[in-house]
C-alpha cells in the first residue's frame, strides 16, 4: 500500500488502448471525432464562476485543413487579468483550509473522467486542434494526463506524511502550505497532458492559478476546463485566461501577490519571464517559485557495436512520432561511418512506408504541424539545406500547405558537426545525421556535449558496457532524460520524471514528488508539553 496519511487508490500508469483496425475504441473515437470535426465549439474564458466571451473571437482551425473552422475562442484583455487573479485570490482562503484529502478526491475524480467518458472527446479535440494521430493523442490527452493526476495525489501524500524526528517531550511537525498568493501556469500546444498537469499541480497543493493555455490548443484546453468542472473544482482555483501572452504576463508580473510561474514553452520567453521576475523582485510579498521546461536539440549517439536495426528504429520514431513536434523528439543523430549505409537502408524502408495526412484517417503515422508559422520555419531550414554545400537532404523535403501544414519526414545529411540544423532548434519532422569515422568515436561524444545550448533529452545505442559507461559519464550534462539502447522521446509519469537543464529548464522533473514541493511552504511546528522554567544551564554549577 501506498504511503501516506490515508491509503489513496495507488496510482499506476493508464493502460494504453490500440485503436486497432475493429477495435470498439477504433470506432467510438471516430465517432467522436466526426461529431467534433463537424460542429463549432466556444471555448470562453473562465474567470471564477462565469463564462466569459468578448467581441474579439477567433477562429479554431485545424492544422490540416486551415480552411476548416472547428471552433472559435475568446480573447480578453488586461480587465479580464486582473479579475482573474482576484478571483483566484478570493478562493484562495477556503482551498487552502479545505483537508488534503478532499483537493486529492477532486483530482482523481478528474483522472476518473478523463479514463472513461471524456476519453474519446479529449483525445478527438487534440486530434483535431493539435494535428495528432490517435496513439500520440492516446498516449498524451489520455494516459499520460491521467498518470499526472493520480502520480501527483500519491506524491503529495508522501509529501505530507514526511515528517521529522521527534524526541522527549516535544512535538515536532511540518506543514505543507501552498504558497502565499496566486501562482500562474503557461502551457504549450504540443502536450494536452502537459496543459492539464501545470494547473493541477499547484492546485491540488493548495494553490490558485491563473492558467494561460496556448492560443493553438483551445479545443482541448476547453476539454480540459469541462473535466475540471465536473470534477469539481470550486469556483476561481483554476481560472482559464486567453488571449495576448505579453499583455497576461505583464499583469501577473506586476501583482504583488504573484507567488510562482509553471512555465513550458520556448528558451526565449523564459529568459524574458526571469529577467521581469527580476526586475520587480521588490514588488512581491515573497520570493517567487519559478519553474520551467523549454526546448531541446535531443541527441542520438551510435557507437560501432549499437544494433543497428534498433537505431534505425529509434531515429524513426523519435524523429518523427508527431511531426517533430515533442520536446524530446531526436533531431540530430551521429552514426559510425561503418553502419551508416545499412542504417541508411532500414530507414528508407520505414520512410518508404510512412503516409502522411489528416488525422482521422488512422493510417496516416505523420500529420501536419501547427501554424502557418511553424511550417515556414521548418521549411527555411530545409530550403537551406538543399542550396548548402554543407548538407543533404537525403530523404524527404517536400512541403505543401496549400489545405494543410504538411512537410515530408525529411532527413538531412550533414557535412560538418556543427551545421545549423546539428545545432539550432527546428521543432519539425526534420532530423539531421552527421557521420562520423568509427575510430573518432570518443572525440564525437564531445562533439554532442558541446553541440547545442539545450540539455533535455538524449539517446545512446552501443552493446558494448565499457562504451555505455564512457558514453553516459562524457555527457552527464548534456541531457536530464537520457536512454540507452531507446529513443529519447516517451517519458512515462512515474517512471521517467522529465526535465532537462543548461538552456532547457530548470530540471524540476515533471511527474515526480520534485515538481510538487516547488509549490509548497512548508512550516515547522515546535510544541514543547514541559517547558524549562529555569534559564540557568547544568554547566553554570560551581564544582
Amino acid at each position: 500500500m501506498p504511503k501516506g496519511i490515508y491509503n489513496v487508490p495507488y496510482a499506476v500508469n493508464e493502460p494504453v488502448l490500440s485503436y486497432a483496425p475493429g477495435s470498439p475504441e477504433r470506432a467510438s473515437l471516430q465517432a467522436a471525432y466526426d461529431e467534433m470535426y463537424n460542429q463549432v465549439t466556444e471555448v470562453p474564458m473562465r474567470i471564477g464562476n462565469q463564462d466569459v466571451t468578448t467581441g474579439n473571437s477567433v477562429d479554431i482551425r485545424p492544422p490540416h485543413d486551415h480552411q476548416k473552422v472547428v471552433g472559435h475562442f475568446y480573447k480578453g484583455d488586461a480587465s479580464h487579468v486582473k479579475q482573474a487573479i482576484a478571483s483566484a485570490l478570493e478562493a484562495r482562503e477556503e482551498w487552502a483550509n479545505l483537508p488534503w484529502e478532499h483537493r486529492a478526491s477532486i483530482f482523481l475524480k478528474a483522472a476518473d473522467l478523463i479514463a472513461g467518458p471524456y476519453r474519446d472527446k479529449m483525445n478527438a479535440a487534440t486530434m483535431i486542434g493539435q494535428g495528432k494521430n490517435a496513439m500520440q493523442a492516446e498516449i498524451d490527452s489520455a494516459c499520460e494526463l491521467i498518470d499526472f493526476l493520480r502520480f501527483n495525489v500519491q506524491f503529495m501524500t508522501e509529501i505530507y506524511a514526511e515528517q521529522p524526528i521527534t524526541e522527549g517531550a516535544i512535538w515536532n511537525r511540518v506543514e505543507y502550505r501552498p504558497l502565499e498568493g496566486f501562482l500562474y501556469a503557461v502551457t504549450p500546444f504540443n502536450f494536452t497532458a502537459i496543459s492539464g498537469n501545470l494547473p493541477t499541480c499547484m492546485a491540488m497543493l493548495g494553490n490558485v492559478v491563473v492558467w494561460k493555455p496556448s492560443n493553438k490548443q483551445m479545443l482541448s484546453a476547453g476539454v480540459l476546463m469541462e473535466v475540471f468542472r465536473e470534477a469539481g473544482v470550486p469556483d476561481g482555483v483554476i481560472n482559464m485566461i486567453q488571449g495576448s501572452a505579453a499583455e497576461i504576463t505583464e499583469e501577473c508580473f506586476n501583482h504583488p501577490d504573484f507567488a510562482g510561474v509553471h512555465f513550458t514553452g520556448s528558451t526565449a520567453v523564459f529568459h524574458q519571464f526571469w529577467k521581469k521576475i527580476g526586475d520587480n523582485i521588490g514588488i512581491y510579498k515573497s520570493y517567487p517559485k519559478i519553474v520551467g521546461e523549454t526546448g531541446g536539440k535531443d541527441f542520438i549517439w551510435a557507437h560501432p557495436t549499437a544494433d543497428r536495426k534498433a537505431l534505425a528504429t529509434a531515429m524513426t520514431r523519435g524523429a518523427f512520432e508527431y511531426q517533430g513536434q515533442k520536446c524530446s523528439a531526436a533531431s540530430r543523430a551521429y552514426v559510425p561511418q561503418s553502419m551508416w549505409e545499412e542504417v541508411k537502408g532500414y530507414m528508407q524502408e520505414d520512410l518508404n512506408e510512412i503516409k502522411v495526412g489528416d488525422p482521422r484517417d488512422f493510417t496516416n503515422f505523420v500529420n501536419a504541424v501547427i501554424s502557418k508559422e511553424s511550417f515556414d520555419k521548418i521549411k527555411g531550414y530545409i530550403d537551406r539545406a538543399k542550396e548548402s554545400a554543407d548538407s543533404e537532404v537525403i530523404f524527404g523535403g517536400n512541403c505543401d500547405d496549400s489545405k494543410g501544414y504538411f512537410i515530408e519526414p525529411t532527413v538531412i545529411l550533414a557535412k560538418k558537426p556543427k551545421y545549423e540544423s546539428m545545432c539550432e532548434e527546428i521543432f519539425g519532422p526534420v532530423l539531421t545525421v552527421y557521420v562520423y569515422e568509427d575510430e573518432q568515436w570518443e572525440e564525437t561524444l564531445d562533439t554532442v556535449d558541446s553541440t547545442s545550448v539545450y540539455a533535455l533529452t538524449g539517446a545512446i545505442f552501443a552493446q558494448d558496457r565499457y562504451v555505455i559507461k564512457k558514453a553516459t559519464d562524457k555527457l552527464v550534462n548534456a541531457a536530464g532524460n537520457f536512454y540507452i539502447n531507446d529513443k529519447p522521446t516517451g517519458a512515462v509519469v512515474g517512471q521517467q520524471p522529465f526535465g532537462g537543464a543548461r538552456a532547457s529548464g530548470t530540471n524540476d522533473k515533471a511527474g515526480s514528488a520534485q515538481n510538487l514541493l516547488r509549490w509548497l511552504s512548508p512550516r515547522l511546528i515546535k510544541e514543547n508539553f514541559i517547558p524549562p522554567k529555569d534559564y540557568r544551564y547544568s554547566f553554570l554549577d560551581e564544582d
